[in-house]
């Protein structure tokens, strides 16, 4: 007579509990500030809250540590790393968020720090969760051209639509998609944004290779002692 197998154990896990607080984090920062659809940092956050509570189900309802979906993961992890980088290299030249935190107005701080959690933190925890947490060496190199998909259909209708609609709310959600500012200089200023991306999108793979190679350099060095211990 066999006996039953236990479940992996899913509610002590890392994993689960790291993405839950990331639903947690991402819809802290949604809930606390003034956050409109028409910005990417919206989307790309509602995106993450979204994918990662279906992950956690996904985790207890099959009782398994690695999330599914992994291109799909990849692709996730990419379009919230453009959000980070994006926020803190071209909207906020590089400037340190840390003293937006501490501010004496209300208002403004509750708004600063909502904006930190969705583009600072969240991001920071995605990546983390991918370098960690597998599975890992699923994703293909041509999987990146895929995951451009998102942010370059996002830039084109930002610009159509405020093109179309002048009178829209939030008309050019970036200085970066002001057509009307830039003129035929956002064709210069578009294609060093894809350029960006193209070169994070290789390192969302390359560290998913870099991280599934450690891995798997841990497990047959853990190997060795035990078979020598056998050996004895």
């Amino acid at each position: 007579m066999g006996t039953k197998q236990s479940a992996p154990p899913v509610w002590r896990s890392p994993q689960l509990w790291w993405r839950v607080a990331i639903v947690l984090v991402g819809t802290l920062g949604l809930m606390t500030g003034e956050r409109r659809l028409a910005f990417y940092t919206t989307q790309s956050n509602l995106i993450v809250v979204a994918f990662f509570a279906v992950v956690t189900y996904w985790m207890i309802r099959e009782g398994t540590t690695d999330a599914p979906a992994p291109r799909l993961r990849g692709g996730v992890t990419l379009w919230i790393a453009v959000t980070g980088l994006v926020s803190h290299v071209i909207l906020n030249q590089g400037a340190n968020p840390l003293p937006g935190l501490f501010v004496t107005d209300a208002v403004t701080v509750l708004d600063n720090r909502s904006l930190f959690l969705l583009h600072y933190v969240v991001p920071a925890m995605v990546l983390v969760d991918w370098v960690v947490f597998g599975p890992h060496g699923i994703v293909r190199w041509r999987d990146g051209l895929l995951w451009l998909l998102y942010p370059v259909a996002y830039g084109a209708i930002a610009i159509v639509r405020g093109v179309a609609f002048p009178t829209v709310s939030d008309r050019f959600p970036y200085p970066f998609l002001d057509v009307e500012a830039l003129g035929g200089g956002i064709v210069w200023a578009l294609t060093r944004i894809v350029a960006v991306i193209v070169v994070l999108a290789a390192a969302v793979i390359a560290l998913d290779r870099a991280s599934g190679l450690v891995k798997r350099r841990l497990r047959l060095t853990a190997r060795i002692p035990d078979a020598a211990a056998a050996d004895a």
